[in-house]
């Protein structure tokens, strides 16, 4: 049965499922190696970066140190942030399909995958085919490259699926089999240079019937050599730009009018058909729920707007996240609301709840203060509707940014200077235990308050990581043993520490996701601010829903604070280092604690 005949999702709202649902981001290569005879070879990686790999190359064993150099790396001459980009660990889709019941345990109800796509590179985003998976993800990467080559890309009359595609439309079913839907991540702006078209374009320059597809020239070099040339994403040679049409006002990250290439734009559309409905019988509950859409701002509007009528025709229920991050980095965040309005994406990836709660409960140098953190909150929130509010995507972390303890050890600026390479003194060792307590407070927000919480793979295991890409470290699974990590080169300081799953820290996250499912209030409430002190590290919210009610309390304070509650009668259902706390309308809170309160509790 197709999902367009179970659910009625007016076309401008987002699905409910999303606006219920748990995120969690896999990046594939770093989840797990389920299969090693898939691992990747120097072949699959070939032409993935502008520095070639060594001739002794190999894959990299989970558990090796991440800031040393590999002897393979060390022979390249090269520092440790140019060879990172060629380290490989083999990570596959068998790997996530063996995590199932880590999942369902975990509690997620949505996966985002990082790109799917084949591509040569370890973040896939460099696409060689949009229609198929990777063929290292898959069971038989040779016999896949045959399957491939035998197709013309351009005639979906053509395509075949391979190991990789088969075994992701299993893995689809088997996710939905346990109710958790799944979205893939897509760039439409570029693709990678092993790209099919792109290949076509450089062998024939003058003659290909895909010149149009993307911005090409010949012109002569230094020596008066004509040669090849094209226009690169961000000025980089591995990710040529797909040609854009009819534009008009383009201001770096703002929205603007135009559309893509018609023939590009077909070439999308079919992949989309693919993976919504596999089979082409119209059961797109055997197919992807969404995707997340990669620099969203550089693609015209037109063509957003065109990708959601089509979408949406296809499957009703189809959620669109929009990576919509930076009008000026790094001191000013995009405009969401010109693309949540019902007519491109349901939600953006929120960067922006997650600025203004980590300006808070962090307390780095852009420290935002509790009357600042209830402004900009509520202008925030109550600048889209209800239903996009709740869609939202509220992350703490990604493949992008620091994960979360390391983001709130160090005091830097947002999503500036973090990372060795820029800041010798970014800490990537072990927090201490003032980080844990307020990580472990902001984690207590970010489940309770407005919006769809997301977890980046690896953060509910405890790890560390600096920024990009720092924060792609192989996931610390109990099985593995880990060598010890040692700092980066570019430290002025030095550790040892040996990377484990952390246990407390996983079922902390068991325990408010949990606590997020059990009740419909956290995730279609209302919130409202209390004043419950005057002292500036204490906030109170409630979540209102029909006839129920939450408080939820934080203490982010190294020492007691007294609140003071508007509330007549209430239960403490959670706490948080504060299990001996009894509710009263005048609570001394302990240092560094959270309470969640139902209120007017009906005997």
């Amino acid at each position: 049965m197709s999902s367009s005949n179970v659910h009625a999702t007016p076309f401008d709202q987002p699905p409910k499922w999303a606006r219920e649902a748990v995120w969690y981001q896999i990046f594939v290569e770093r989840f797990r190696n389920g299969n090693p005879a898939n691992n990747p070879t120097m072949m699959t990686c070939y032409n993935a970066l502008i520095d070639p790999l060594p001739d002794d190359w190999a894959i990299t064993p989970w558990g090796h140190n991440w800031y040393e150099q590999e002897p393979w790396a060390k022979s390249t001459g090269l520092d440790f942030y140019r060879t990172i980009q060629m380290r490989r660990y083999g990570g596959d889709l068998a790997g996530v399909e063996e995590k199932i019941p880590y999942l369902v345990d975990l509690g997620i109800t949505a996966i985002y995958f990082n790109p799917l796509n084949d591509a040569p590179s370890l973040h896939k985003y460099d696409a060689r085919y949009y229609h198929h998976i990777d063929v290292t993800f898959g069971d038989d990467p040779v016999g896949d490259m045959n399957i491939i080559t035998s197709e013309d890309p351009a005639n979906p009359s053509t395509w075949q699926w391979t190991s990789a595609d088969k075994r992701f439309l299993s893995l689809v079913q088997k996710l939905h089999d346990h109710g958790i839907k799944v979205i893939m991540d897509y760039s439409w702006n570029h693709t990678g240079n092993n790209f099919w078209a792109f290949m076509d374009v450089k062998a024939h320059p003058e003659t290909s019937r895909y010149k149009q597809w993307y911005y090409t020239y010949l012109k002569p070099d230094a020596d008066g050599k004509i040669v090849f040339q094209y226009k690169g994403w961000m000025a980089s040679p591995n990710l040529p730009e797909l040609r854009k049409v009819h534009t008009k006002r383009k201001i770096d990250g703002h929205p603007y009018e135009g559309n893509m290439y018609p023939e590009v734009k077909k070439h999308i559309f079919d992949v989309c058909r693919r993976w919504m409905d596999p089979y082409g019988n119209g059961r797109t509950d055997l197919g992807i729920d969404g995707m997340r859409l990669d620099v969203a701002e550089h693609i015209p509007t037109g063509f957003w707007t065109d990708f959601r009528k089509y979408v949406r025709s296809v499957n009703p229920d189809f959620y669109l996240v929009g990576e919509n991050w930076w009008e000026d980095w790094p001191d000013k965040l995009m405009d969401p609301k010109p693309w949540v309005a019902g007519d491109i994406f349901d939600a953006v990836m929120h960067y922006h709840w997650y600025k203004i709660a980590r300006g808070y409960f962090a307390e780095p140098i852009d420290r935002v203060t509790l009357k600042d953190f209830k402004d900009k909150m509520t202008a925030l929130f109550q600048s889209y509707p209800d239903y996009t509010q709740q869609a939202m995507m509220n992350l703490a972390s990604s493949h992008d940014s620091p994960r979360l303890l390391s983001a709130f050890f160090n005091v830097n600026k947002y999503k500036f200077h973090c990372k060795p390479q820029e800041d010798k003194h970014y800490r990537t060792d072990q927090p201490g235990a003032f980080t844990y307590h307020r990580v472990k407070l902001f984690l207590l927000h970010q489940f309770t308050f407005v919006g769809a919480p997301h977890i980046w793979n690896g953060d509910e295991m405890g790890m560390l990581g600096a920024d990009d890409p720092d924060n792609r470290k192989p996931l610390v699974w109990p099985d593995i043993e880990f060598d010890e990590e040692t700092q980066s080169a570019y430290s002025d300081y030095e550790y040892r520490l040996k990377p484990a799953f952390n246990h407390d820290i996983f079922n902390y996250y068991k325990t408010l996701i949990h606590l997020r499912k059990s009740d419909l209030t956290f995730v279609y409430g209302d919130f409202q601010f209390l004043d419950i002190s005057a002292d500036d590290k204490v906030l109170a919210y409630t979540r209102s829903f029909k006839q129920t009610t939450y408080a939820i309390l934080f203490n982010n304070n190294e020492t007691a604070n007294k609140a003071t509650l508007p509330l007549i009668s209430g239960e403490i259902i959670f706490s948080y280092n504060a299990d001996d706390l009894v509710f009263s309308s005048d609570m001394i809170m302990p240092p560094f604690s959270g309470l969640v309160i139902k209120v007017g509790i009906n005997e």
